[in-house]
């Protein structure tokens, strides 16, 4: 693949991929409807662990720039299980986010459709909170944007630039004129993380924040497209302090607009209420577009990292070779990008077992954060345990690359399980619904349990000498500090 990318390609990447006006839109009221107002609080505190590991990723990718990424760096320095278990929640949890992401995509054309005066097709009634109308027309939606993706990294920054561009003026214009219009009187007490009302409380509303934050990474799927690997840390770096900006501004406007019961009863309709509640249309309807903008790049961002870490992992013949076929003209994963794109589109229509895409989105959230949170933490682990050396030789660097990963991962663990143990310790049986604990488990376990048959079969079935090679020796290890 050509190394044609830079820094600002990256921050494009990094910040399309977090998505930050979809979280910010779909997010925020969720969050707010278990933490209460402690938006801000509760933004930060999850921010914290998350750019302790960000700088474990620049590092690793400084010293071994590698479409698998974590994948690649825990397999060779932890081991191989628990490298490929990395790359599969990975994968496998982004292709369950492209799948909700498609009914959001759809339900926020809904809504559009909606504002525009267009509100049923024949005796069809078009409601945007119905799961099956807004996969089908958010399928439409990826469709296109994996066609963009498969003609190159490049095509697809330069689109999503401009797309940025007009999200992030629209949030910054609203949210911006809702801190001095709001009428809810401002607290510290906002940003106490202490204050939140317990700590299940805590634990499910970091780990959605953490679901925010996700998508940083993205940059680094590129790695060996990015013409210099410092670039690539640059970039996802600056994303994640911009979208920290934008939560921060955002959770604080919707607390000054919005009591908490209207904040928390519109949900994943939050930033299409706080538009409708500053202004008129049409500039009302701005916030909406933003979203919709939003959610397609998010789409379209979100396949290209993912067909790159299956192609690094086709490469090691962990899974099949098909994944490493590239397009001769535009040296992209082209089978992988496609065959990505059709088992999103098969998951989205399995989740039209859950009527509303509220409580879709509300599972989703849930169950993925979870994965996130474990294969973060591996990352990091495997950073502190790679650069060990530097807590002799350099410990004011230890810090930054042992100290700070370390303890961003023992954060993410904790949160991580102790949500675990809450969802299976809410219910006695198991249910299709969103509200269900043992449901909500169901996603990262199979995420779990597929990962290791899969890595199985690659190990005793595939032969494939990542099993044999992919735990790096000390030497390796040595080798890899020094030349950081």
């Amino acid at each position: 693949m050509r190394k044609s990318l830079g820094v600002v390609d990256g921050v494009v990447l990094a910040a399309s991929s977090t998505a930050a006006t979809s979280s910010i839109g779909i997010g925020l009221g969720l969050i707010a409807g278990i933490v209460g107002l402690h938006l801000p609080a509760v933004m930060l505190v999850s921010f914290l662990p998350v750019v302790a590991i960000a700088g474990a990723y620049g590092r690793l990718n400084r010293v071994e720039p590698n479409a698998g990424n974590s994948y690649t760096w825990v397999g060779r320095t932890l081991n191989p299980w628990l490298g490929f278990l990395t790359g599969w929640v990975n994968v496998v949890g982004t292709i369950v986010f492209l799948a909700y992401t498609v009914a959001v995509t759809g339900s926020a054309l809904l809504q559009l459709a909606g504002q525009a005066g267009l509100h049923s097709i024949g005796s069809l009634a078009l409601d945007p909170d119905t799961t099956w109308q807004a996969t089908l027309l958010g399928m439409t939606v990826l469709i296109g944007a994996t066609v963009v993706a498969v003609r190159g990294v490049a095509l697809a920054t330069r689109l999503q630039k401009y797309l940025l561009v007009f999200e992030y003026a629209v949030l910054l214009g609203f949210c911006g004129y809702g801190l001095f219009a709001g009428t809810q009187p401002f607290s510290l007490s906002w940003f106490d993380p202490f204050a939140i009302p317990s700590l299940s409380a805590l634990a499910q509303g970091m780990i959605q924040a953490v679901f925010c934050y996700w998508g940083f990474e993205a940059v680094f799927t590129v790695g060996e497209e990015v013409r210099d690997p410092k670039d690539a840390s640059r970039g996802g770096q600056i994303a994640l302090v911009t979208v920290l900006a934008l939560f921060m501004l955002a959770s604080t406007a919707f607390q000054r607009v919005l009591p908490l019961d209207e904040l928390a009863g519109n949900g994943a309709n939050g930033l299409t209420y706080f538009g409708e509640r500053l202004a008129h249309q049409p500039l009302a309807a701005l916030p909406l577009v933003a979203l919709t903008l939003s959610a397609v790049a998010s789409l379209q961002a979100n396949v290209i990292p993912s067909a790159r870490g299956m192609y690094a992992m086709g490469r090691d013949r962990t899974v099949g070779r098909i994944w490493t076929r590239i397009h001769p003209k535009y040296a992209t994963p082209v089978a992988g990008t496609m065959l990505l794109t059709a088992l999103a589109a098969v998951i989205s229509l399995v989740m039209l077992v859950i009527p509303t895409v509220t409580q879709l989105i509300n599972a989703a959230v849930n169950g993925i954060g979870i994965v996130v949170s474990l294969y973060y933490a591996l990352t990091a682990v495997a950073a502190a345990v790679r650069f060990r050396g530097l807590l002799r030789t350099a410990p004011s660097e230890a810090l930054r690359a042992v100290v700070a990963p370390l303890l961003g991962a023992t954060v993410l663990l904790a949160v991580g399980g102790y949500l675990a143990w809450t969802f299976y310790d809410s219910a006695d049986h198991f249910e299709l619904s969103a509200d269900n604990g043992w449901f909500q488990l169901l996603c990262p376990a199979l995420m779990i349990i597929s990962g290791l048959c899969v890595a199985a079969w690659a190990k005793y079935r595939r032969k494939s000498e990542y099993f044999l090679t992919g735990r790096g020796t000390d030497a390796e290890a040595a080798d890899l500090i020094a030349s950081a």
